[in-house]
């Protein structure tokens, strides 16, 4: 994933240059509109890829836990977790980039995802949300409403969340 131009440029830096570039970088990653970026689209159980620092791969894992400013991400393949920053974290498709700006060239036209509804879900299950504080919040259905789900949440304390918000949950 390396250009090697880039770091053929990047060489001839001094080392002042270079921690003048890092700050500025690390800056930009910790930009809210960033964050927010990939948090709005994170939930549990979700499939996503990721940068594995270490030998400049992506790779691909599951979200087990969401603890900001760090996210948990179980690979399957290895049978390990990574705790990582959520700027090493790509929860779109492959082809589409999540930090692109709004007058950007669209990729290729993604079917609508329908938003779940009453159906798709039933007492019992295992969901997550973000609630109102953007805080990912865990918890069981304990009841289905009309048009939201009554949901007892891990860490205590119930939440009537409409279905559209509501994400299944995959134990690992």
């Amino acid at each position: 994933m390396a250009n090697p131009q880039l770091i053929e440029a990047l060489s001839g830096a001094t080392s002042l240059e270079l921690y003048e570039l890092s700050a500025i970088i690390d800056r930009l990653l910790a930009d809210p509109k960033r964050i927010g970026a990939v948090v709005v689209r994170l939930n549990l159980g979700r499939q996503v890829q990721f940068m594995d620092r270490q030998t400049g791969r992506m790779r691909e894992g599951i979200v087990t836990d969401i603890k900001p400013p760090h996210v948990i991400v179980h690979e399957p393949a290895t049978r390990s977790h990574w705790k990582m920053s959520y700027a090493a974290i790509d929860p779109g498709a492959a082809d589409e980039r999540i930090d692109s700006p709004a007058g950007a060239a669209p990729g290729p036209a993604m079917p609508p995802q329908r938003k779940p509804g009453r159906e798709d879900f039933r007492r019992g299950d295992k969901v997550s949300f973000t609630d109102k504080y953007l805080q990912p919040q865990v918890g069981v259905i304990s009841r289905i409403n009309q048009r939201t789900a009554t949901v007892d949440c891990e860490g205590g304390g119930g939440w009537r969340v409409p279905f559209g918000m509501l994400h299944h949950v995959t134990d690992v």
